[in-house]
């Protein structure tokens, strides 16, 4: 289904053709998916030009970014923070379990029965693969789904080498951007801003441990070659 999903999204999305952008954002995905619970998924990074500040990662290892956060993400090290967060949902396994409690409050539907192609299932599957919203179906993950992925996210972008006190940096900044505006789609179902900041900086010591403990470190990484949101100077 995830692969499904997938190929849909993308049929209908303008894939960036900045050869630049394609190259940090897979360079940055492999090395997170490398060292995440599930390296062996047939893992695939495309960037989408949009506007939205979104992000998406499906079962199977289908991940997409759009070019709309990157100006947040500033450099590889937002960007993993991004993409740590949305692997995390994949190895733990939450849209399955999304599913499933869908499913079991349908009433018993057998494997077999479960398809994208079946109109009836289709906004559910949708909604608990966590990209409903983009077809007016709102479905956001729990608030303990969403900690646990900033957890787990934190523990990969820092065994694949990137400074993790950047993902504090990150939602710091992300968090401006609310100003006066409406939530961005990827921030609207998460956890409050402090409340996702102070549990990351909880976290921090035991990823500063896996951090250092890495063979290879990138720090903050390169930064994007587009135009970028103003860096913040809160964070560590």
């Amino acid at each position: 289904m995830g692969k499904q999903a997938y190929k849909e999204i993308l049929s209908k999305e303008k894939e960036t053709t900045n050869v630049e952008l394609k190259q940090m954002v897979e360079r940055v995905g492999r090395r997170i998916a490398a060292v995440s619970a599930m390296p062996n998924l047939e893992w695939e990074f495309k960037v989408i030009e949009s506007e939205q500040k979104n992000a998406f990662a499906l079962p199977g290892g289908k991940t997409a970014i759009y070019t709309g956060i990157l100006p947040v993400c500033l450099n590889e090290a937002g960007l993993a923070a991004v993409l740590g967060h949305e692997i995390a949902h994949v190895t733990a396994r939450h849209s399955g379990q999304r599913i499933s409690r869908q499913y079991l409050l349908m009433g018993a539907l057998s494997a077999a029965q479960i398809s994208l192609s079946n109109n009836s299932h289709r906004k559910i599957i949708l909604g608990a693969l966590g990209v409903g919203a983009m077809y007016g179906i709102q479905l956001p993950f729990g608030r303990d789904n969403e900690s646990e992925a900033d957890s787990i996210g934190l523990k990969y972008m820092a065994r694949a080498g990137y400074d993790p006190r950047e993902a504090v940096v990150f939602w710091v900044r992300f968090s401006k951007e609310k100003d006066g505006k409406a939530p961005p789609e990827f921030f609207s179902t998460h956890p409050s801003d402090n409340t996702r900041i102070r549990n990351l900086e909880r976290n921090l010591p035991r990823a500063m441990m896996d951090y250092r403990a890495s063979k290879t470190k990138f720090g903050k990484g390169k930064n994007f070659p587009i135009k970028t949101s103003q860096p913040t100077t809160t964070g560590k």
